[in-house]
């Protein structure tokens, strides 16, 4: 009868764990501009489900990789009819990425700039404590280095503005699985 009891609990604990999956960790706020030198922040997703990552212009490693997963799951996500989903980009230094710059790095991966905004216009002091308060990832610009070191995950917000997953963004993407998430929040 304990070894019931026992797995009788296991089992609820699952279910409760499983049920509060929608909820998550909350964003701290932000506004900061975007690749055509507009404002954007976290009120203009408000009510909206969102994948976000971390990428710089210059980047010589990663980067390139991470941003064409992302604008494979924006493609996918709009054939899915999934056209409520947006995707938000936080350049790691902003102090180099220029809207202009990060305007032309993201045209070179098909974005569809109606849904996916690449974000800078802020120090780099900023995005290192966003990131590491918000996202768990860590930032470093190293001195003398222009290559910045940085998490390389994509995270799934729900309509609250909450870190609801987080996924590898560079190697063995889980895409269907992205997508099925993005589905269930929306």
């Amino acid at each position: 009868m304990r070894k019931f009891g026992l797995i009788l609990f296991l089992s609820c604990l699952l279910v409760i764990t499983g049920c509060s999956a929608k909820e998550g960790r909350p964003l701290e706020d932000f506004q900061y501009t975007d690749q055509d030198g507009q404002s954007f922040g976290l009120k203009d997703l408000e009510g909206k489900v969102w994948v976000a990552n971390l990428f710089f212009t210059n980047c010589t490693t990663v980067c390139p990789t991470l941003t064409a997963n992302m604008s494979y799951i924006q493609q996918q996500a709009e054939e899915a009819g999934l056209d409520e989903v947006h995707f938000v980009s936080f350049s790691v230094d902003p102090e180099v990425d220029t809207p202009e710059d990060i305007k032309k790095y993201a045209e070179s991966f098909a974005a569809n700039f109606s849904t996916w905004h690449f974000l800078t216009g802020y120090s780099q002091k900023e995005i290192e404590d966003y990131a590491l308060n918000n996202f768990k990832e860590w930032v470093v610009k190293p001195e003398n280095d222009d290559q910045v070191i940085h998490g390389t995950k994509f995270f799934l917000m729900n309509k609250n503005g909450e870190v609801i997953s987080d996924y590898p963004g560079d190697v063995d993407v889980p895409y269907k699985q992205i997508l099925k998430d993005i589905k269930s929040a929306l």
